[in-house]
């Protein structure tokens, strides 16, 4: 599994000029699912990410996480992780998992999270959304379970 996993002051996503999901300030995660991905490669991100010491103490340092802090989380599927952009001009995106197996862990992904105590809204999945951010910082950073 892929995140990109943004510090947002706040966050939302709309479907059909619909506000589907929002949140006032935590993290925003666009998550892709890829082939092989399993129930283990959810639950290590959802604790990752939870407990990424990204949010500034009283001292201005990066050294509380979002269990520490407070906030939630926005979750968008975004199987454009996985696009392999290498060869030509068109991505390929063969390695991002079937969107059956996608929904599955995607939905598996943010049942861990809320698991955890944090409040996760989400988009929805396989359809086209508008995606609307305010990075915090900006801090924004990428973590694949194949490179765990």
């Amino acid at each position: 599994m892929r995140a990109v996993v943004q510090r947002v002051a706040r966050a939302g996503v709309a479907v059909n000029e619909k506000m589907v999901g929002k949140i006032d300030g935590g993290l925003c995660i666009l998550l892709g699912v890829g082939v092989g991905d399993a129930e283990g490669d959810a639950e290590w991100l959802a604790d990752k990410i939870v407990n990424l010491r990204i949010f500034e103490d009283d001292d201005g340092k990066m050294n509380r996480s979002l269990l520490e802090r407070g906030g939630g989380v926005l979750v968008v599927s975004q199987f454009t992780l996985y696009g392999d952009c290498r060869k030509g001009r068109r991505p390929s995106f063969v390695e991002a998992a079937s969107p059956e197996e996608g929904k599955r862990l995607y939905e598996y992904f943010v049942e861990r999270v809320r698991g955890r105590g944090i409040e996760a809204e989400c988009g929805i999945f396989q359809t086209h959304m508008m995606v609307e951010i305010v990075n915090d910082g900006p801090v924004t950073l990428i973590l694949d379970t194949r490179k765990a």
